[in-house]
């Protein structure tokens, strides 16, 4: 294949998408929900407008193979280098119109010419959200993070986690970024191994110095995890240790949730509405799990949860407790058995579907159930908007946008990842773990 005949498949054209009209029953479903949506008092092209206007970045990791500690297996046709990961993420935009944004993982990918990679990124109609750290591996650095990074023991190699976050921040600048995230690896396996107390100072203590070297209009998103891969206790185990440490920061300093990084049957809705309530909550990573920390696809395996946290954000918002546009929001999966495109085109669908579905839900008629003590009554509502077939209105909002009726046969129809495969080889491998 001619970089010419590369160039044409990176930039899907318009003509190309529209080549694949909806199917036959798309209107006619359309036009039997916006019905019924309209005489529940909803605004069918106000809905369209939120739809397709919510927007998801796309992290730089997830674009080639993930793996386990067991082994990884290749996709073919990998991003060699960031320009193609852009590259991949510019077709996920085009398809889906639910992406503008990437998010770099360093050192996994620091550009190598900023203003090229920043024109690259523009091109395809990108920028870029928040920068993430990598101090949870050693990559030639020159004390180990085998002991932890922010948290250890040793000031020398606090100090060198620290001015570590300091450079993503200095890279970020360079591309437009306005956002640090952070989640640390450090904790023990064994008893007796850590000194709790001390080990949460010295993390406090190493982001307060971070916070402060990070620009006036950034913001820090710190994620908390309870568990992986220190067994017996991690220094942020969950998003209270997070919320504790954020307070001690500044106001800039807000809680990030991951869906994957809770222990099993945990309320992560009403963490989300207590983060909200407090003007805490900085953003997510969205994937599901089955067991634990599993990184599946968004809305694979609990599409109820996924929902009842959109309730939650949607109600939080229009409320009042935290502003929509002060959260940030990122998909952050691992793709072991998937190609990686074909899987975040269905994360993106599943993420606009719950956020659709939530927006229909009756509130006023909600608040009056469960002030009243209805709980059948409530549990009705919120039932009534979660089994609402709302694909015709997320596909009408992505086609007025200029995305294709449905993303995932256009992908394949148009033997994209076989054409990647042409270019790339067999043998490509992203960065990343």
């Amino acid at each position: 294949m001619t970089k010419t005949e590369n160039q044409q498949l990176m930039n899907i054209t318009k003509s190309q998408i529209q080549a694949f009209e909806p199917d036959e029953f798309h209107e006619r479903s359309l036009a039997i929900l916006s019905e019924k949506l309209e005489k529940s008092g909803l605004d069918i092209t106000d809905l369209i407008s939120k739809i397709a206007a919510f927007q998801i970045a796309i992290p730089s990791w997830a674009l080639g193979a993930g793996g386990t500690r067991f082994g990884r297996f290749s996709i073919g046709g990998e991003p060699r280098n960031l320009e193609e990961k852009l590259e991949d993420i510019g077709i996920l935009a085009q398809l889906t119109k639910k992406t503008e944004a990437v998010s770099l993982h360093i050192p996994w990918d620091i550009p190598e010419d900023y203003m090229q990679i920043k024109a690259k990124a523009e091109s395809l109609g990108l920028k870029f959200d928040a920068m993430n750290s990598n101090t949870f591996q050693d990559y030639g650095q020159k004390e180990s993070y085998k002991m932890g990074s922010l948290g250890n023991a040793s000031k020398s190699i606090r100090d060198q986690a620290i001015a570590h976050n300091v450079e993503v921040i200095r890279i970020g600048e360079k591309i437009g970024s306005k956002a640090l995230t952070v989640w640390l690896a450090d904790g023990s396996n064994f008893p007796g191994q850590a000194h709790f107390r001390n080990s949460l100072q010295w993390t406090i203590d190493s982001l307060k110095g971070i916070y402060r070297e990070m620009p006036s209009d950034w913001k820090l998103l710190l994620e908390y995890k309870p568990y992986e891969p220190n067994f017996y206790h991690t220094i942020i185990p969950d998003w209270g240790t997070s919320s504790l440490i954020c307070s001690q920061l500044g106001d800039r300093a807000k809680v990030l949730v991951d869906l994957g990084h809770h222990l099993p049957n945990t309320n992560i809705e009403q963490i989300v509405a207590t983060l909200m309530h407090q003007n805490q909550l900085a953003g997510f990573h969205f994937n599901d799990s089955k067991y634990g920390d599993d990184d599946l696809t968004t809305g694979s395996i609990k599409p109820y949860q996924l929902f009842l946290i959109f309730c939650e954000l949607v109600g939080g918002a229009s409320d009042g407790a935290q502003a929509w546009d002060s959260i940030s929001w990122m998909i952050d999966a691992s793709h072991n058995v998937k190609d990686p495109l074909e899987d975040l085109i269905q994360a993106l669908e599943a993420i606009a579907i719950a956020y659709a579905k939530a927006l229909l839900v009756d509130r006023s008629k909600l608040e009056e159930a469960q002030n009243s003590g209805d709980v059948a009554g409530a549990q009705e509502i919120l039932q009534a908007a979660f089994q609402t077939d709302v694909r015709s209105l997320v596909a009408e909002a992505r086609m007025q946008s200029g995305g294709a009726a449905d993303p995932l046969e256009v992908y394949r129809s148009l033997k994209v990842r076989e054409n990647l495969i042409k270019e790339r080889g067999t043998g490509s491998k992203a960065t990343g773990l």
